[in-house]
């Protein structure tokens, strides 16, 4: 085991010992926070981070009634299971390749990416990334059983059933999207909003969504750059709940090499639909350009969100630094965004 492998096992299993959220609805972001920085270099500082962010987590929740084959419909999208769901799926990642388990649960839980401001469907995608680069492990295939769990606990479906079925591209479509009344409200007050705003059904569906999965795969990437560049104008509407319109639909796209290809579409259209309501509820009315960084490499914004220390700061320049490395014309657009994030997000925190 070469030593960042063995830095994230070992910070995922002390992870383990603490429940998903903690104050009673805020979720627990350290499986998501160290595999970032794992992946982009920063492994000596893992255990730093995890000294000072594990002391506001909680227990473990106490388990309630086993969830089996025959019996799961009924705990779905009860949070109060959610120690159930970890067991549940900690048995059958034992007993299955976690790839078939994934193809398995991934149409039954994506349709409630909303749940817990899209944190369960992010929690996944980390745990993808790091089995398919790191490779399967004890840990590592643990983390994957605790993320399933925590989504399958939180699985909430938005309020209005969307299917894109437009011409419009993701830049286009983001572009158009109008804002809910009331924008200071949690996730769950925002979603009940979205059926009542004038123009976000229709424009939320004006979406191209292709049939191809390579063209999948591109719009998919397309979405998420679109996103990150979105908050860098319109971030400061809500710093740190805005960053899950980009980190949401990036961890559907790290999962798709991992799902059959008939998922894609499917996942393409549902991450679309989760970045849509985040940004009505979260994006700000009126542009407020963030100042470019031409001069700043990738390695340095990550260094300055780790530094930072907030979660959501390293999570989003997790997903920036995917967005800059696609750029093929060396745009900085995305690095910028990263570091209007740690401004944004410290204002809020």
């Amino acid at each position: 085991m070469d030593t960042t492998s063995g830095t994230l096992d070992e910070a995922l299993l002390r992870l383990h010992s603490s429940g998903p959220e903690f104050r009673g609805y805020l979720s627990n972001h350290g499986p998501m926070a160290v595999e970032a920085m794992v992946h982009n270099g920063q492994a000596h500082t893992v255990h730093r981070w995890l000294d000072g962010y594990t002391n506001k987590l909680e227990s473990v929740p106490s388990a309630r009634t086993r969830i089996t084959d025959a019996n799961w419909q009924e705990a779905l999208g009860d949070s109060s299971r959610v120690t159930d769901w970890t067991a549940y799926f900690t048995h059958q990642a034992a007993e299955r390749p976690w790839r078939e388990l994934l193809a398995e649960w991934w149409p039954r839980l994506l349709p409630g990416i909303a749940g817990a401001a899209t944190h369960p469907v992010i929690r996944v995608g980390h745990a993808v990334r790091s089995l398919l680069t790191e490779g399967e492990d004890t840990a590592r295939t643990a983390e994957f059983a605790h993320a399933l769990g925590y989504w399958a606990a939180r699985h909430l479906t938005l309020p209005a059933a969307v299917r894109p079925t437009g011409g419009a591209t993701p830049s286009e479509a983001l572009a158009a999207l109008p804002r809910v009344a009331d924008q200071h409200v949690t996730p769950v007050r925002g979603y009940a909003q979205l059926p009542d705003t004038p123009d976000w059904l229709s424009t939320t569906e004006s979406l191209h969504v292709p049939d191809d999965p390579e063209a999948v795969r591109e719009g998919l990437t397309a979405l998420v750059r679109a996103a990150t560049l979105n908050y860098a104008d319109y971030g400061h509407g809500n710093g740190i709940m805005l960053v899950h319109a980009a980190t949401a639909p990036n961890a559907v796209l790290r999962t798709l090499p991992a799902l059959p290809r008939e998922l894609w579409a499917d996942s393409f259209a549902v991450a679309w639909a989760a970045t849509s309501a985040v940004t009505a509820i979260y994006g700000a009315d009126t542009p407020l350009p963030a100042p470019h960084a031409d001069s700043v490499t990738p390695e340095e914004v990550f260094e300055r969100a780790v530094a930072n220390g907030n979660e959501h700061a390293i999570k989003f320049a997790d997903t920036a630094l995917d967005v800059a490395a696609a750029s093929e014309d060396g745009d900085t657009r995305a690095l910028s965004a990263a570091l209007n994030a740690l401004v944004l997000i410290d204002e809020d925190d």
